[in-house]
């Protein structure tokens, strides 16, 4: 009995915790520019921005085009544009804390 009602009560907060935590695409972006500071494969930035396939698929053209992100080859990195942005965004999210 004891041990249903803690695994409904970790379930509970599981959840909880899965709607709070849901990224944003501004969260989706410093990530993967993050990840391409000294380039990445695109199978690293998969599993370092904790992302899928598909995802990444649909962002790292998106980032091209703003010219946040260069593909050199089988490697992404991180521009000069995409480092300000980085820094423009951390500056941010500290004045809002």
């Amino acid at each position: 009995m004891q041990t249903e009602k803690y695994i409904k009560e970790r379930r509970r907060e599981g959840l909880k915790n899965s709607f709070k935590e849901r990224r944003g695409k501004l969260e989706i972006i410093t990530d993967i520019l993050s990840v391409a500071m000294n380039e990445a494969k695109k199978t690293e930035i998969v599993y370092k921005a904790n992302l899928n396939f598909k995802r990444v698929g649909k962002y790292l053209p998106y980032l091209e085009e703003k010219g946040l992100i260069e593909n050199i080859g089988s490697e992404y990195k991180t521009t000069e544009k995409g480092k300000q942005f980085l820094r423009d965004y951390k500056k941010m999210r500290e004045q809002l804390r």
